[in-house]
């Protein structure tokens, strides 16, 4: 739940209600594969439920992601090719922003923009500071990890003002989501 705090954090309300119209709802099947490791993707996927795994080639898993995170925001970000594969681990449901739509919105909309990138960059940035730790000093953290005995300092104080209001985004979300999944399912 780490993750919703970033991204929840700093986006807002209008920002969570376009995402849950403008986004598919998945259900994915235990080892199904949402991104392919260099095979081009055409939407960045926010984890709604359950637990995926990053491998690469020649590494294996190198993380597991959940709840509130984005997976093919890189290929986003920079357009190249993923660097990674992510499977499901477990039966998950997932939320898939259409990148074409979603770059459309970030052209269009300023405001968004500039919120939609620094969550991903607070995001990224906490992702290679993982990495920094487990090469630094050989922890073995999978990004799940207990998050309490992290320090209170890793995380931006900004967000921090924002942590009961992410989670409650982060459950607005959920809920719209399962709205208008039901709504498109009834006609």
């Amino acid at each position: 739940m780490r993750k919703v705090l970033f991204i929840f954090g700093v986006l807002n309300d209008s920002d969570i209600d376009w995402m849950a119209r403008a986004g598919a709802r998945r259900s994915i099947r235990q080892q199904e594969v949402l991104i392919q490791e260099g095979v081009a993707t055409d939407a960045i996927v926010l984890v709604l439920q359950g637990r995926m795994a990053v491998s690469v080639a020649g590494a294996g898993e190198i993380a597991q992601v959940g709840a509130g995170d984005f997976v093919g925001e890189m290929s986003l970000v920079d357009s190249a090719l993923p660097s990674a594969t992510v499977a499901a681990k477990v039966e998950s449901v997932a939320l898939f922003l259409d990148k074409q739509m979603l770059l459309r919105k970030l052209a269009a909309d300023n405001a968004f923009a500039s919120r939609f990138y620094r969550a991903l960059a607070i995001l990224l940035s906490d992702r290679l500071r993982a990495t920094e730790r487990r090469m630094a000093y050989g922890e073995q953290d999978s990004g799940l990890g207990d998050e309490t005995t992290r320090l209170k300092d890793e995380l931006d104080p900004a967000v921090l003002d924002q942590v009961s209001i992410a989670g409650e985004r982060f459950d607005r979300l959920l809920k719209l989501v399962e709205h208008v999944a039901m709504k498109d399912a009834r006609s």
